[in-house]
C-alpha cells in the first residue's frame, strides 16, 4: 500500500515506481546483530529545527519513515531534553504496525529509553504515565530521581558522575533490546558518536533554507571523523530526500 506523497528510489537501482510500506520495510529492515540506528531531519543548510522545533522540517514522507523506523526497533532512545522540549507522548503504533511486530516475534510496542544525567523528568508526562510498555531511564550513580519516577520507569545507573552510554547500551541489549533507534537530540548524537556507538544514520533533508541560528543535528566536544557509507537515497515527490548511511 502506498500512502499519500509517493517515495521513490534514486540510488542504487533507480526506479520510477512508488515504494509501498513493504518495500520500505525491506530497504530499512532489522540488522542481524546489535545495532544502533539514528534518525534525524535537517534543512538544506544543516539546521536541526525551524522556530525551535524539528516539526517545522518534517512533512508527510518523513513522518512515514519516522513511523516505519519505530515499528522496526526494539527500543526508542531519546535524550531527556528532547523528550521535554518536543513534548513526547507515549510511544504507540497503529494496529497494522503492531500486527507486523507480532508476526515477527516482537513485542507490540517498542520500549522508550530516556537518557538523563540530571533526572529532571516529570513522571506525569504522557511518555511515562501513558506508556504501553514500562520505559527505561539511563542515568548515573550520582543522580537522584524525582518522586514518582521509579513508579513509572526502570532507572538504570550506568557510570559514576555521567551516563556511560557504552555500558547503558550493553545493559539494554542484556534485556533483549538489541535493535535501537535514537531520535536525538544533538548532544546525545554527539556523545554516541564520541563513543563510536552509531551504526547507522537515517537523515531526511528538507528542501528549505532555515537561515542562521538553529544548531546542527550533532553537538558536543569535537571527535575524529568517522566513515559511514551511503546505502540508499530515496526521494519524495515533494522534494524531500531520505538518506541512509550505515557501517559495513
Amino acid at each position: 500500500m502506498t500512502v499519500g506523497i509517493p517515495i521513490r528510489r534514486l540510488w542504487p537501482e533507480p526506479s520510477t515506481l512508488p515504494l509501498d510500506d513493504a518495500a520500505l520495510t525491506t530497504l530499512y529492515g532489522r540488522a542481524d546483530r546489535p545495532h544502533l540506528r539514528v534518525n534525524f531531519v535537517a534543512s538544506l543548510d544543516g539546521a536541526v529545527s525551524v522556530d525551535g522545533y524539528s516539526a517545522g522540517l518534517s512533512g508527510e514522507p518523513d513522518k512515514r519513515i519516522f513511523g516505519l523506523l519505530r515499528m522496526l526497533c526494539d527500543a526508542l532512545v531519546v535524550a531527556a531534553g528532547t523528550l521535554r522540549h518536543e513534548g513526547y507522548r507515549a510511544v504507540r503504533l497503529d494496529e497494522r504496525r503492531r500486527a507486523w511486530r507480532r508476526e515477527h516475534g516482537l513485542a507490540e510496542y517498542p520500549t522508550l529509553v530516556v537518557v538523563s544525567g540530571s533526572l529532571d523528568l516529570d513522571p506525569a508526562q504522557a511518555a511515562f504515565a501513558d506508556a504501553p510498555v514500562r520505559p527505561v531511564v539511563l542515568t548515573h550513580a550520582d543522580a537522584h530521581p524525582p518522586p514518582g519516577l521509579t513508579d513509572v520507569a526502570d532507572v538504570l545507573r550506568c557510570g559514576t558522575d555521567r551516563v556511560d552510554l557504552t555500558a547503558g547500551l550493553d545493559e539494554l541489549r542484556r534485556r533483549g533490546l538489541s535493535q535501537l533507534l535514537c531520535e536525538g537530540g544533538p548532544q546525545l548524537l554527539g556523545a554516541l558518536t564520541a563513543a563510536d556507538l552509531v551504526d547507522e544514520l537515517c537523515l531526511t533533508v528538507a528542501p528549505l533554507l532555515a537561515g542562521p541560528g538553529p544548531g546542527r543535528i550533532t553537538a558536543g566536544d569535537a571527535t575524529p571523523p568517522r566513515q559511514l557509507p551511503l546505502r540508499h537515497v530515496l526521494a519524495a515527490d515533494d522534494g524531500v530526500l531520505m538518506l541512509r548511511h550505515a557501517r559495513d
